[in-house]
């Protein structure tokens, strides 16, 4: 049986985790006065204050801050084991905004919880993993079970790109040691019955692009037909992107050949599962879903170039729009791009597609904000497969599920870079409806607690292989 029960989480973390709930620490790409704020920082406290009072060996707790930088939470155990090395623990504390009006009776910084659910913005991405790393540690001192040296890293930034996380990183290289094993505990599940670990992740590339026909506003019915549209010329640039027909991204550069065994693991996880990309979705009545099959929906999720547009200026709400034809139109595009495709390829390509002969000779001007690089997971030894396996089973009854995710998280490919020979495992808690960035966030209390269980049995078994 799980050594962690719900009731032991719920009397450990859950009232503490509602508490963090409430702190509006929105990520500085969507709170440009976030340090004046201060809600970062509140965050930042909260939980190092909560670390503070585990109840571990010896342990020490520490709030690193950079100027100009957002914070990252420490938590440094040390080693109860003979074994070297250090396992790392990432997760994130800053937070996306509400994006809208929640359902009635939500809000997103005021938790609710509903049976074995929580509804709150940033619990489930990625506010839990900072409790569930102690309370698994936690877990394995008080059985007398043996760990090697590990070190939770809470970081602020991941929601803008982690920015500052390189920074952080080479601040506490010497801190961290010879990491042999990565948890990371911001990754999502297919289902809620078994362990989930990611293989792969795409990257993403945030633009903004502006079209800009005049100076200021006209009458639409003295200016249209003479001056170009600069919506309209917005439409043809999309179009060099994305097929409007299709949704296929246009531009070589940012597709990849998939690797054989993804394309296998994608049919074997719909032949066992169904539509899992497409049945999670919200879609209105009648809407023909893209893809063929299932599993192809499955690989244009994890492995496909994308194109998103998240972010519109230069338009009216519509109770203040006048007869006027605009003098610009500006979108922010969010591009998700398969492993393997570097920044300097993707920003070029990008660039070179939106700025090359613009239409009608309009002033388009391209900015990125960010990119996070893709990521696939290295092949696993031995003993951490087993340890997988093991940890699925005995906190789920399930064996462990593997599969792609279509999000980036930018820690991965930063820490593969910095740590070749690593192991990861990129596991987490964002399941069907867990509504991760949109409305209704929602954490699921019996898989969160079954992950923690599960990151305790690979710490465990971490500590003892050789």
């Amino acid at each position: 049986m799980s050594p962690i029960t719900l009731q032991q989480f719920e009397a450990s973390a859950l009232a503490d985790m509602i508490e963090f709930g409430r702190i509006d620490a929105i990520s500085p790409s969507y709170d440009p006065d976030w340090e004046h704020r201060g809600r970062i920082d509140a965050a930042a406290d909260f939980m190092a204050q909560w670390a503070s009072q585990r109840s571990l060996a010896s342990f020490e707790v520490s709030i690193r801050r950079i100027a100009g930088r957002t914070p990252v939470v420490t938590v440094t155990v040390d080693s109860t084991s003979p074994a070297r090395g250090t396992v790392l623990l990432y997760g994130h504390l800053d937070k996306q905004p509400p994006l809208g009006d929640w359902s009635e009776g939500l809000s997103p910084f005021d938790p609710v919880r509903r049976g074995d659910r929580v509804y709150a913005r940033g619990l489930a991405d990625d506010g839990y993993a900072m409790f569930s790393s102690l309370l698994a540690l936690e877990d394995l001192e008080s059985r007398g079970v043996p760990h090697a040296r590990c070190v939770v890293l809470i970081e602020a930034s991941e929601e803008s790109g982690s920015p500052d996380l390189e920074v952080h990183l080479e601040d506490l290289a010497d801190e961290l040691g010879d990491v042999e094993l990565l948890l990371c505990l911001d990754s999502g599940a297919l289902t809620y019955d078994r362990l989930w670990v990611t293989t792969s992740l795409r990257g993403n590339l945030v633009a903004r692009v502006r079209v800009d026909v005049l100076n200021y506003g006209q009458h639409s019915g003295s200016a249209s037909g003479v001056v170009p549209s600069s919506f309209r010329i917005m439409r043809q640039l999309l179009d060099r992107l994305e097929d409007s027909g299709t949704g296929r991204v246009r531009v070589p550069e940012l597709h990849v050949e998939i690797p054989v065994s993804h394309r296998r693991a994608a049919e074997a996880v719909t032949a066992e599962f169904g539509d899992v990309a497409g049945d999670e979705q919200p879609v209105v009545e009648g809407l023909t879903l893209m893809g063929e099959s299932p599993a192809e929906r499955l690989l244009q999720r994890t492995w496909a170039p994308t194109l998103s547009v998240t972010g519109v200026g230069g338009i009216p709400e519509m109770t203040s729009a006048g007869n006027v034809l605009r003098p610009f139109t500006e979108l922010v595009l969010s591009l998700r791009v398969p492993p393997g495709v570097t920044e300097e390829v993707a920003t070029s390509a990008v660039r070179r597609a939106l700025l090359d002969n613009p239409p009608h000779g309009a002033r388009v001007r391209v900015e990125f904000d960010s990119y996070a690089e893709g990521w696939v997971m290295p092949e696993l030894a031995p003993w951490l497969a087993t340890a997988i396996d093991s940890a699925s089973r005995d906190a789920c009854g399930e064996p462990p599920g593997f599969c792609g995710e279509g999000g980036s998280i930018p820690f991965l490919a930063v820490l593969a870079e910095r740590f070749p020979k690593v192991q990861f495992v990129a596991t987490g808690v964002l399941g069907p409806g867990s509504n991760a960035h949109g409305i209704d966030e929602m954490l699921d209390l019996p898989l969160t607690v079954a992950v923690t269980n599960a990151i305790g049995t690979v710490i465990a078994a971490h500590a003892t292989h050789q």
